[in-house]
Order: C-alpha cells, then sequence, then structure tokens
C-alpha cells in the first residue's frame, strides 16, 4: 500500500526524531558520562518531577528480539515499531537484565537477579535455598520458587488494597498438562511445558510455558488460594476490559510460545517470530486502548524479555547480583531492546534517549502506586520514568 504524503512526512518525522534521540543520549551504556543536548533532564529532575495519576498499567511481555530486529527498516512488527510507536513514546535505550527468559520476567514483579536455575529457565521446578541476604534485598541462594518472605509487587499492591492479575494465553488449554489457574508443576518436578504441545490425539494445541509466568515462582503467590482467580486464561482479559472497576490496577499479559515471538515456525503451522507477534499485538491492543480504565487513566508497556542471546549488553550500572558471574551468561546484561509506551499522559511521537531496563520498569510502577522499591529497583542511582515519558502529564482524565 503506497504511503499518503502526510503519512510519509510523519514517518519521516519520527525516524528523524530516533536519530536526534540518539545522537543526543544523554548516557550511552559504557559512557557514563552525561552528554550536551540530552532531553528529559538529569536524574535529580526525573526523580522530584511529578507523576501522572496512572491507576492501570499494563505490561504485555514478548520474546528474544533485539531492538535493531524490532525497530530497524523493515520491521516484521510495523504494528508495534510503527503504528504504536507513532501512538505513544519508544524508549531506544530499554534493555533485558539477563539472558535467557525467565529471569528477565522474576525481575519486572520482583527485583531479584539470576539464579543459575532461573537463568536456565528452570526446567526442574525447585525451591530456591536461601543461604543469605546481600545488599539491595537480593536473597542469596540456589533455585526457583522463592520463600514466601521474598516479596513482589502483587504483594505490594494487595497490601494496599490495589489489584493486580496475570492473564496467560493458552494456560489450562490441556489439564492434563498444566492446570486451568495459577499453572505451574508440583515443586521438585519437571516443567512439562517448557516446549509447546502439538495438537494430537487425545491433546488439545497447547502453547503456554510456565517459565512466561513469572507469578509462578514465588511461594507468597502460589501458596495463597487468591492465585486461581488472580493467575487466568487470557480470554478473561476481554470481559474485565469492560470496566474500570473489574480492570486491575496492574496487569501483566503473556501471549503463548508463539505469540509472543518465541518460536518460529510455531507447532501449529503459524510463521511466529515478531510476524505472529505482531498479528497479536494488532488484535489484543486495541482492547485495551478502548478500554475505559486505560482511556481514565491508563499506561500500556510493550516490550520484551531480552535481546538475542549474542547480544549481552547492560544498561545503568545493573548488577548481576550474588548468585551468578553475568547476568547475560556472556556478559553483563540481556541486551537492548526496545519499549514502547501508549498513554493518555504521554504525547504521541515521544523518544526518549533514556538508559532503561527491567529493574527500572519494576520502579517505575511502584512509583506510580507509591510502592517502596523492591530487590534492584531500589538500586542507588536508578532513573526510574519521568518527564522524558510523561510528556503530556497534565492531560486531563
Amino acid at each position: 500500500m503506497v504511503r499518503s504524503s502526510r503519512g510519509t512526512r510523519r514517518a519521516a518525522g519520527i525516524a528523524i526524531a530516533v536519530a536526534a534521540a540518539l545522537a543526543s543520549s544523554a548516557f550511552v551504556c559504557g559512557d557514563p558520562s552525561p552528554k550536551a543536548g540530552a532531553t528529559g533532564g538529569g536524574p535529580a529532575a526525573r526523580e522530584t518531577a511529578p507523576l501522572p495519576p496512572i491507576r492501570h498499567v499494563f505490561v504485555i511481555l514478548l520474546e528474544n528480539k533485539s531492538y535493531e530486529k524490532t525497530f530497524g527498516p523493515g520491521s516484521p512488527a510495523p504494528y508495534l515499531a510503527d503504528t504504536l510507536v507513532k501512538r505513544g513514546a519508544l524508549l531506544t535505550q530499554y534493555y533485558g537484565i539477563g539472558h535467557y527468559s525467565l529471569n528477565n520476567y522474576l525481575a519486572i514483579i520482583s527485583g531479584q537477579a539470576p539464579t543459575p536455575e532461573t537463568q536456565a529457565d528452570c526446567a526442574k521446578f525447585v525451591d530456591f535455598v536461601q543461604t543469605g541476604t546481600a545488599p539491595d534485598g537480593q536473597v542469596v541462594g540456589r533455585g526457583c520458587v522463592y520463600p514466601r518472605s521474598v516479596r513482589t509487587l502483587a504483594d505490594q499492591l494487595m497490601e494496599r488494597k490495589l489489584t493486580w492479575k496475570g492473564y496467560m494465553e493458552d494456560m489450562g488449554n490441556d489439564p492434563t498438562r498444566e492446570p486451568k489457574t495459577c499453572a505451574h508443576p508440583p515443586v521438585g518436578a519437571v516443567d512439562p511445558t517448557e516446549g509447546a504441545q502439538k495438537a494430537s490425539g487425545s491433546h488439545p494445541l497447547d502453547q503456554y510455558a510456565t517459565k512466561h509466568n513469572p507469578f509462578m515462582y514465588f511461594h507468597s503467590i502460589i501458596d495463597s488460594p487468591a492465585c486461581d482467580s488472580n493467575v487466568v486464561p487470557l480470554p478473561a482479559l476481554e470481559a474485565d476490559l469492560r470496566s474500570a472497576a473489574t480492570t486491575p490496577n496492574f496487569a501483566f499479559i503473556t501471549p503463548n510460545l508463539c505469540n509472543d515471538g518465541h518460536d518460529s515456525p510455531c507447532v501449529d503451522g503459524s510463521p511466529g517470530g515478531l510476524v505472529s507477534a505482531n498479528a497479536w499485538l494488532r488484535t489484543w491492543v486495541p482492547r485495551i486502548l478502548k478500554s475505559p480504565a486505560f482511556r481514565e487513566s491508563g499506561l500500556l508497556i510493550v516490550t520484551f524479555d531480552e535481546a538475542s542471546s549474542s547480544d549481552a549488553s547492560a544498561c545503568c550500572n545493573e548488577q548481576s547480583g550474588p548468585n551468578v558471574k553475568a547476568a547475560g551468561v556472556r556478559g553483563p546484561g540481556g541486551g537492548r531492546i526496545g519499549a514502547v509506551l501508549v498513554s493518555p499522559f504521554i504525547r504521541p511521537g515521544t523518544v526518549s534517549n533514556t538508559p532503561y531496563n527491567h529493574y527500572s520498569l519494576l520502579r517505575s510502577i511502584e512509583d506510580l502506586f507509591g510502592l517502596e522499591h523492591l530487590g534492584y529497583a531500589g538500586q542507588r542511582g536508578l532513573v526510574a520514568f519521568g518527564a522524558d515519558v510523561y510528556t503530556n502529564a497534565t492531560a486531563s482524565r
């Protein structure tokens, strides 16, 4: 389809803005010195800037794609890389915290750094055995499922009488493989959901993966009866979006192994990768953006768990933590992935070159709800989203 001249000019404007932002980067990974022309102010300015009254946060986490692949020329995900970027903010310097998948998911809701087991996606669902506590709230030990004493964003929200839910695509498709809600293997068992299950005989198609459901790795959540009502299959999201009252304050949304871009091709014959992820976003994101909760006080964040495994770069003075030598296996972090944020409180076409990572994301969500900072979200000097992102902070509700 041929672009209109207006569309061409707009696309060119976005490209120029991105290039300018990168050229004037205030902090470049590996080079912490401030540079002239930075946008958004310094860390102190961002910390003290008033935050918009966001009361509903939606996080969609996709899989294993580097920034250049997703947002570069000819992206296989034009809805994300073009349509949503034009509608919101592109964070050009957003990084995963490690390799492989699971430790990134856990960082977003707990601020905990990798263990050898979470770094390897916990093929066996074993308890975390704690042997000590390190600075910045890091628990020392080995294993996967953290003890009740390790708190999460979900715990924080419940303590404040705020609501949360995890929406997991395909969870419970095959009840002989995993339950329909709060789905995880028995503690100590091998995880049967490490890969997608092809439909065959009595077994339906099931592309749910426990390792992409971070809530399952905390006894504070899985030991609670509330887990069955809070960690639910994806179709429940559509009903919950019908009113602001039924929409949780925090929604963590995980597509299945095909639609999150992890598999390519997929066991059902779909292309997978960014092509399937783009189609999934095109279906589900408009439902979120049209919902009363989003229109009133919402923030949508779409990002990835990690870049390709060859990119182990990091930002933001990331620490690997007390349990592994390098969070990125071959280096300090999970690589540059980028993120797109959409909100009534973000001016369309915003571009931020401020470095952020998954710990920054947790800190930013905690700040919006007035919560303390868990784990590395409380690391000294870490920056949360500020005026560089919330460029329309005075928007009427």
